[in-house]
């Protein structure tokens, strides 16, 4: 063999060694890329995931404040009308009739005073000489003074062993702490 032939012959051989290195190149650069979308996508994925898992968070986390403002809100709004309600109360005991009047502090001296207590009046209360002349005053021997109290109504005993608070704001505000849930059920049920 000629060193022509030769040569072409180390040339054809380099030339399929290069194409074969060539193609196993490009193939393995296939494979590079092929893995590399696959991992891409599997971390988009991922990231998506990620992404709506938080902004669900987020999204809950924000109807629950929402929730919660608006329950605090509708609180708010339930003791303004209960308050509302105690109110009208005690402008209504304040209002009332002289019968009335006398029949809820004849029922409050039965039930509360003690032998010896002593009245002490709302200085708004306008029925103290009608007072003094219930039974309940001789029978249990209750003095009634001259002073008054800044008190919202009703009256005060004064006793040895203990004061009791009968105004009308100590009495509604009783009834509230007993009531006030039941009220609010028959108001907003």
């Amino acid at each position: 063999m000629g060193t022509q032939e030769i040569t072409a012959r180390i040339i054809s051989d380099a030339e399929a060694d290069a194409k074969a290195l060539v193609e196993n190149a490009e193939a393995k650069a296939a494979e590079i890329l092929a893995e590399a979308a696959k991992t891409a996508e599997q971390g988009r994925r991922a990231v998506e995931a990620d992404v709506a898992e938080k902004r669900e968070s987020i999204l809950e986390k924000k109807a629950a404040a929402a929730r919660l403002e608006s329950a605090k809100i509708l609180l708010g709004e339930k003791h303004r009308v209960i308050d509302a309600v105690y109110r009208i109360a005690l402008q209504d005991l304040l209002a009332l009739e002289k019968e009335d009047c006398l029949r809820l502090v004849g029922g409050l001296l039965e039930k509360y005073a003690e032998a010896g207590d002593e009245l002490f009046f709302a200085e708004n209360f306008d029925y103290k000489t009608d007072v003094a002349l219930l039974p309940v005053i001789a029978q249990k021997g209750l003095k009634i003074s001259a002073e008054t109290l800044p008190l919202d109504g009703g009256l005060v005993l004064k006793g040895e062993k203990s004061d009791k608070d009968l105004s009308y704001g100590a009495l509604l505000a009783a009834d509230r702490e007993n009531h006030q849930a039941e009220i609010a059920k028959k108001l907003f049920s």
